[in-house]
């Protein structure tokens, strides 16, 4: 069985980081553990669920069907305007 095709979450890739502070119910934590732990196997490479947690996250959101609507619904209509700035344009 190739577990690797079973994983959402691929090789992850070197990122700049910014720190953030996380608290999860202790069942997740479990859960995240045993991910890290299996996503080690898979891909030959120690990784804790510290380092999973941002790709997991940047994974869901990609996948955000209503979340990247509204992107592409705001860089279609670009940045609004301020009352002020349209009362100067005019």
């Amino acid at each position: 069985m190739n577990t690797a095709r079973k994983l959402r979450l691929g090789p992850l890739p070197r990122t700049e980081s910014i720190r953030m502070t996380f608290v999860c119910p202790a069942g997740l934590k479990a859960d995240l553990d045993r991910y890290a732990e299996l996503h080690a196997q898979t891909y030959g490479e120690a990784v804790d669920a510290i380092t999973l947690i941002p790709h997991m996250l940047k994974s869901f959101v990609a996948k955000d069907r209503g979340f990247t609507t509204s992107k592409a619904r705001r860089r279609i209509a670009g940045p609004t305007r301020s009352t002020e700035d349209n009362a100067s344009a005019a």
